[in-house]
């Protein structure tokens, strides 16, 4: 990619930081042995295995037995979702999510639904977060399983995450999985012994670190089904040589991002704070889908009249990226699943943008985003009026 291009699509994935790639790069070339060998080089390498399981379960709150790495996001909402449904038929077969969960979440428990399970979704107002008195109602005692994500990734509604776990928790024995992909190293997510989730999602990609990397974490001992079998790795839940390297560097790509946490939440409030004014004067024009009361390192909003698609090929002429909305549905020509449970207006929902910062973000990619939507706007604009 060229260095000159704005790139302001980092909630569909984000560049590596360098010193992440050169500790993939080391463990690779010095600690390549299979660290379920039993030989000094396999030992070494279960070391360095377990010491990245224990500064990511440190983060999160959580002991390191209770980390399992997989191969990202998708994979971890899979198996948080299977995992405990197969494991707790005993206890029930009723399932809630909400209807703005990401597909890993929806296509799981769809195939669920139609293995017998009971599935209830819960709906969103118009700033995307979900109602407590409602989640309130629909929790039973035979409610096995509730998942909701933390942080929306297409228009970054905040979800009440311990509020709800102190409902769940209260009203059934079912376990509380939070999809913290678009939320973890952006705004704080830890296990408590109270009002906290069971099991939290994490990816990778989304934190400057590699793709292919990510890890399930559980707050104790939960009884799931293995979700791969084979030799056993991973305390017996997810069989496979587990990749050294790339959970070392979700490691340190992890420490980074919570080191750099404070200092970013600031940047990431004034970018949205600034951008939420400039969109607004655009009156009738643009829809606001994001809200400054959501996570501020995504910024969503809708033309009217316009596709996104139009507007994302006229960005990008000026080397600015950004994306439709979720890069997992930017290729469909639906409308987003989390746009109709938004209830925009019809004439704006054909025509989404989101913007989402990541690390190497700057003032002067905002403003000149700023600069180059206002022409283009004022082009297409008037365009559509002759």
């Amino acid at each position: 990619m060229d260095s000159n291009i704005i790139y302001l699509d980092n909630s569909a994935t984000t560049k590596p930081h360098p010193e992440v790639l050169q500790t993939f790069i080391q463990v690779n070339e010095q600690y390549y042995a299979n660290p379920a060998s039993i030989h000094e080089a396999g030992v070494e390498a279960n070391a360095l295995l377990m010491r990245a399981r224990e500064q990511i379960a440190g983060i999160v709150g959580t002991e390191a037995k209770d980390v399992i790495f997989t191969a990202g996001g998708t994979e971890s909402n899979n198996f948080a979702i299977f995992g405990t449904a197969q494991a707790n038929t005993h206890k029930g077969k009723h399932i809630l999510t909400t209807r703005i969960e990401h597909p890993s979440v929806l296509e799981a428990i769809k195939r669920l639904a139609q293995e017998g399970f009971e599935v209830e979704y819960l709906s969103v107002n118009e700033a995307g977060v979900i109602s407590l008195d409602k989640l309130r109602e629909k929790v039973r005692t035979d409610t096995i399983l509730v998942s909701i994500m933390h942080v929306n990734n297409e228009m970054g509604a905040i979800q009440p995450i311990e509020e709800a776990a102190a409902i769940i928790h209260a009203q059934s024995r079912a376990i509380f999985h939070v999809d913290a992909v678009q939320s973890f190293g952006k705004i704080p997510v830890r296990f408590n012994d109270e009002n906290g989730p069971d099991l939290i999602t994490i990816s990778g990609h989304k934190i400057h670190a590699l793709k292919g990397s990510g890890a399930l974490i559980f707050r104790k001992k939960l009884t799931v089904a293995p979700f791969i079998v084979g030799g056993g790795q991973e305390y017996g839940l997810r069989s496979g040589t587990v990749a050294v390297p790339q959970a070392v560097a979700l490691a340190k790509a992890a420490r980074m991002a919570i080191e750099a946490m404070p200092e970013k939440q600031l940047q990431y409030e004034k970018w949205s704070k600034d951008l939420h004014v400039f969109l607004g004067n655009f009156g009738r024009d643009i829809h606001l889908l994001s809200s400054e009361i959501g996570a501020a390192h995504i910024v969503s909003f809708s033309v009217n009249g316009l596709k996104g698609e139009v507007l994302i090929n006229a960005l990008q002429k000026h080397g600015i990226i950004v994306s439709t909305s979720s890069a997992c549905s930017s290729k469909q020509t639906t409308t987003s699943h989390v746009i109709e449970a938004l209830n925009v207006i019809p004439s704006f929902k054909k025509g989404v943008l989101r913007l989402s910062f990541g690390a190497y973000t700057t003032d002067a990619h905002i403003q000149q985003f700023k600069k180059v939507f206002t022409v283009i706007m004022h082009d297409l604009k008037g365009e559509n009026k002759e």
